[in-house]
């Protein structure tokens, strides 16, 4: 399959622009010990809950940090915390996330450069806060690179309902058919499923070929293998 006839790329964060394991395993540590308040022990009952191993740093494969959204994970933690305002767990989260560390899936200014080079039209959807998503395109330094940015609290839903992926394709003023997602969880390429894009599922996330082969049109091993297939 090639992507010739493709106007623009819509692209998840985490996983995809960004390698998943060198930024959320650090994420995880960081917010449980804090959230846990330095007690390793609590912060091990409450990592298992949401699929997080502290003591190999190491997520499970059905974690609902993986592909969730952050409210998802709040949800999950509120009966550990009966002291604490589901608002202030999602505080915290957001302000984690905002300081974890970024390891780029490709260097990804010279890559999306190119991409708009070819005249194509960028976004981002990902179930990250909008704010958080921001500050890791900021601190990568191709924050300017995207059209369009959304998280899972921008208004139009989380993935895998394509509310995200229908707002790019109205705010870039193109049929869906002619836009691709990429993403490397089931829930990427279900929502490009709903909305009519094509499915273009990488291997830089938890998820193997084998996972995600039967929901996606193309297997790539990372983001920067979609330049042959646009020539």
């Amino acid at each position: 399959m090639d992507l010739r006839n493709v106007k623009a790329l819509l692209f998840d964060k985490d996983g995809t622009l960004f390698d998943f394991a060198a930024t959320w395993e650090p994420w995880a540590e960081a917010f449980l010990l804090r959230v846990c308040e330095g007690d390793r022990g609590l912060a091990a009952r409450v990592g298992a809950d949401i699929g997080f191993d502290l003591a190999t740093r190491r997520f499970a494969p059905d974690s609902i940090a993986i592909a969730g959204t952050p409210q998802q994970v709040v949800d999950a933690l509120v009966p550990h915390f009966p002291d604490r305002l589901p608002a202030d767990l999602l505080d915290i989260i957001n302000a984690e996330a905002s300081a974890a560390p970024q390891r780029e899936a490709v260097p990804l200014r010279p890559f999306l450069q190119g991409l708009r080079d070819r005249g194509l039209r960028l976004g981002v959807a990902t179930n990250d806060a909008e704010h958080p998503a921001r500050a890791h395109l900021l601190a990568a330094g191709v924050v300017d690179m995207f059209d369009f940015i959304a998280g899972f609290d921008s208004g139009h839903g989380g993935k895998p309902s394509p509310g995200q992926l229908h707002a790019f394709a109205a705010h870039v003023n193109l049929p869906a058919a002619s836009v691709a997602m990429i993403g490397d969880s089931v829930h990427d390429l279900e929502a490009a499923r709903v909305a009519g894009m094509l499915r273009v599922a990488v291997l830089t996330g938890p998820a193997t070929a084998e996972d995600l082969a039967p929901y996606a049109d193309l297997v790539l091993p990372d983001i920067g293998h979609l330049a042959q297939r646009l020539a």
